[in-house]
């Protein structure tokens, strides 16, 4: 069976959260909990899917800007910033992306994410690949 869009659910989505560039800490924490409460929800629908990648961009931005004005995202600091948010540990990445010795080498930021590796990645926490590249 083959998973389509809802766009009417996902206005739905919409409408409940209202989702919205973040410019303050308790709209952070407010967008963080929709995140936590998405993550950890099973089956998550593509709605629910695309909806939390757009918190996760938010949060990020608003995070970017708030904490560390100047510095822009990278594939690495999403990487490490999902495997908090996730509770992630380096060794849960093995069957994902290598070897213990890749998983450390990509996680210390010695080692580019490459293309494939983005794409696991991506499936594994169910957001774009292209986060990672």
């Amino acid at each position: 069976m083959t998973l389509t869009f809802n766009p009417d659910k996902y206005t739905e989505l919409l409408i409940q959260h209202q989702p919205k560039l973040i410019r303050t800490e308790e709209e952070n924490e407010r967008a963080l909990a929709i995140v936590e409460e998405l993550m950890h929800r099973p089956n998550r629908s593509l709605e629910e899917n695309e909806l939390y990648e757009l918190l996760i961009t938010l949060i990020e931005k608003f995070e970017r800007e708030f904490y560390s004005p100047g510095e822009a995202s990278t594939p690495h600091s999403i990487l490490l910033f999902l495997m908090e948010q996730q509770d992630i540990k380096q060794q849960d990445l093995v069957d994902v992306i290598g070897s213990e010795e890749v998983v450390a080498e990509v996680i210390e930021g010695k080692q580019e994410i490459t293309q494939e590796q983005a794409k696991a990645m991506g499936e594994f926490f169910k957001v774009s690949s292209s986060l990672f590249i």
